[in-house]
């Protein structure tokens, strides 16, 4: 298994002022605690995509708990 990139929140701004934040390197759904304020900050959202690394992180941290 290869190590988690550092955590990272990446803001994108297109010409026309719309804006995209992408999270990296967080585990499971730390990265809605880690961009809440950004995203209160730039204004309604619009649509959410879980990444890979949220379900992965998710599915390990509940084998964990399950002793496996």
């Amino acid at each position: 298994m290869k190590p988690s990139p550092e955590p990272t929140i990446e803001i994108i701004v297109s010409p026309t002022g719309q804006t995209r934040l992408t999270t990296r390197g967080y585990a499971g759904t730390a990265c809605k605690d880690a961009s809440r304020a950004l995203e209160r900050a730039l204004g309604a959202v619009q649509s959410d995509v879980a990444t890979p690394e949220m379900h992965q992180a998710q599915s390990l941290s509940q084998d964990q708990e399950q002793g496996r």
